[in-house]
């Protein structure tokens, strides 16, 4: 992606007229003010087109800075369209320079949801960071809100390494890894040399790797990679004798990377699987969680004294800010709904809250339904319209009476729970 000034650069205009002296290239302002409007609105009318028809949706937001330090406030859409295809849209990245309070927050995500025709009460989660103001926005607009869980597990690991009592420790290791990767980053001599010595111990030829505090993980990959290639870097470091006693780790810095190393590798897996867009990943929150305690961050024979305490940090970050009651209702009903897993805590809770939720959806349907009819119903004498495709069949059709006797209020709600009942026993019993 080029800026649209490119257009007014004489050395593209020469590539143009040698590729064809007869093109006429578009001005800089015909792309800023005619060809990139228009696709903006073909873009956005098909989309809105799409979200017509969207029942229910969830949402993720972020705010960040761009390079240039301007604050923005983005909005991403999922939900499941009639294919049942999971569908992804980001919604508006838009420039947010009024103070970052709850407050402000709350009001733009209301105004994004309302300029896109999006009722707030077909939203079902929002996912969002751990930021205290905009977990407070979510509060104000009285929103379910689901945690990051790469964005809570990065935290967990932050706030395990700075313990009081491994601090210094973990802290003077680190920091020889990140002088190491600046002095070989900024030379291209000592890049050349870790080459070559690469080669002669048959190392992966890999680059370092720079850890960046806003990139979750990237920590656990520099001192991996450090660890990784600790015998091509104490060869080449050894050819100098100003850095050699600076920058060579002892076996006392070997000793704690190789802790934290052993600690944090198994989880940036997690988060890999837990950040993909093209599938569901909330109902494999609790099986993860139980999968950290029980497996990946249990203690073993092996690990070091610092390995143990890091994964026990970490753990109990984990399990406290995944406790309150909200998120493992929301968590609960996820899990007990995907056919891939078994549940066995809590079900008659959980199967009673299900009921009621699919009886709000069914009851809401046959309300729109019947107002749908009452707008289209033909008049006296009027011949109805055939049709001969099949129109989809929404889940209230399937609570319809099969009787031509129009039942009232009671046999509705035994018709209604006894149609909840065979879907549970088809679908979702336990």
């Amino acid at each position: 992606m080029v800026s649209i000034n490119t257009v007014s650069n004489e050395g593209f205009k020469k590539l143009i007229r040698t590729l064809d002296k007869r093109y006429a290239i578009p001005s800089r302002t015909y792309f800023s003010q005619v060809a990139i409007p228009e696709m903006y609105t073909q873009c956005r009318n098909k989309l809105e087109t799409e979200l017509k028809n969207v029942e229910y949706y969830a949402t993720t937001t972020d705010l960040w800075s761009s390079r240039t330090t301007e604050p923005y406030l983005s909005l991403t859409v999922h939900f499941i369209n009639d294919d049942f295809e999971l569908k992804s849209h980001c919604l508006q990245t838009v420039y947010f320079p009024a103070d970052h309070t709850g407050e402000n927050i709350a009001h733009g995500l209301r105004e994004s949801l309302s300029n896109w025709g999006l009722k707030e009460e077909d939203q079902t989660c929002i996912t969002t960071d751990n930021g205290s103001n905009v977990v407070k926005a979510v509060e104000l607009n009285h929103w379910t809100r689901l945690q990051c869980f790469g964005h809570r597990l990065h935290l967990a690991i932050e706030n395990a390494l700075k313990e009081k009592t491994v601090k210094d420790r973990i802290n003077r290791a680190t920091g020889l890894c990140r002088s190491l990767v600046c002095h070989f980053s900024h030379s291209w001599k000592k890049k050349a040399a870790l080459s070559e010595a690469q080669r002669e111990l048959h190392l992966p030829e890999h680059s370092l790797i720079t850890e960046c505090p806003t990139r979750w993980g990237s920590r656990q990959k520099m001192i991996g990679r450090v660890l990784e290639q600790r015998k091509a870097l104490s060869q080449v470091l050894s050819e100098d004798r100003k850095t050699l006693h600076l920058l060579v780790p002892s076996w006392q810095d070997i000793e704690v990377l190789e802790s934290i190393n052993n600690a944090l590798r198994p989880l940036q897996e997690f988060t890999d699987a837990l950040s993909g867009e093209a599938y569901v990943s909330v109902s494999y929150l609790k099986p993860v969680l139980h999968l950290l305690k029980t497996s990946t961050l249990a203690a073993k024979d092996e690990d070091t004294a610092l390995t143990k305490k890091i994964k026990s940090l970490v753990l109990g970050y984990m399990e406290n800010k995944y406790s309150d009651p909200a998120t493992q209702e929301l968590l609960d009903i996820t899990l007990f709904i995907d056919p891939r897993f078994k549940s066995a805590e809590k079900v008659p809770d959980i199967k009673a809250r299900v009921k009621i939720e699919m009886e709000q959806v069914a009851r809401k349907e046959k309300r729109v339904q019947a107002s749908t009819t009452d707008a289209v119903l033909p008049s006296a004498g009027e011949a109805e319209p055939s049709t001969s495709k099949k129109a989809k069949r929404s889940l209230g059709s399937f609570f319809k009476s099969s009787t031509a006797v129009s039942p009232g209020p009671a046999s509705t709600a035994v018709q209604l729970e006894s149609a909840i009942e065979a879907e549970f026993g088809r679908n979702v019993q336990r």
